[in-house]
């Protein structure tokens, strides 16, 4: 937060940081869910979101807590079942690399 701050020029103590207020994001919201005829989810949720998108992108545990601003790494892990398992590519390699070995 206090990267963002410095990045601001000429900000008093009474101005707002933020362009938008949380009673404008939250009437869009409803307009987007409404429009899109989806339910509408907490803007919590969108982070929950943001962090799955990054995830399916594939970017690291580690890029993506540093990103979110995560304390430890450890809150990143409870994403773990989204990230994609290596399990079945290592095995495939390791059999094609034994039979190149035969």
């Amino acid at each position: 937060m206090q990267e963002y701050l410095n990045q601001l020029y000429g900000i008093g103590k009474n101005d707002r940081i933020f362009e938008i207020t949380k009673s404008y994001l939250h009437h869009e919201m409803d307009r987007g869910s409404q429009e899109a005829g989806v339910k509408r989810i907490r803007i919590h949720d969108l982070r929950h979101s943001h962090i799955s998108l990054l995830i399916d992108m594939g970017y690291s545990a580690v890029a993506i807590a540093d990103r979110v601003g995560h304390e430890s790494i450890d809150i990143t892990y409870n994403y773990a079942h989204l990230f994609p398992s290596t399990q079945d590519d290592m095995a495939d390699k390791l059999n094609n690399f034994r039979k190149e070995a035969m």
